[in-house]
């Protein structure tokens, strides 16, 4: 079992999808209940690492990254197979260029 690590971009990515849900539709709970979607997608990454899909980027495939599409946002992380390590690097609408987030 690998240990899930979120870093301070992809915590603060979160909590702006989260305040802009609640905001976009006028309920907190709606909010929530993505919020709940999203855990459970990123938490099914500590028995299965390796369960994303290759970006389609040469260069984040070069860098390492794998990609877990939940709904609209496509999350980026790495697997640290030594360390039983996923580092979470990104949270991102996956409708916007996202090269420049991560």
């Amino acid at each position: 079992m690998y240990q899930i690590i979120r870093t301070e971009k992809a915590d603060n990515q979160l909590r702006d999808l989260l305040y802009y849900i609640a905001d976009d539709s006028g309920d907190i709970d709606i909010a929530l209940n993505y919020l709940k979607k999203l855990e459970k997608a990123i938490m099914r990454l500590s028995d299965f690492p390796d369960s994303g899909s290759i970006p389609r980027y040469a260069i984040l495939r070069k860098q390492g990254f794998r990609v877990l599409i939940v709904e609209k946002n496509i999350v980026f992380y790495k697997t640290d197979h030594v360390h039983k390590e996923v580092i979470v690097y990104a949270i991102v609408d996956g409708r916007q260029e996202y090269l420049n987030l991560l």
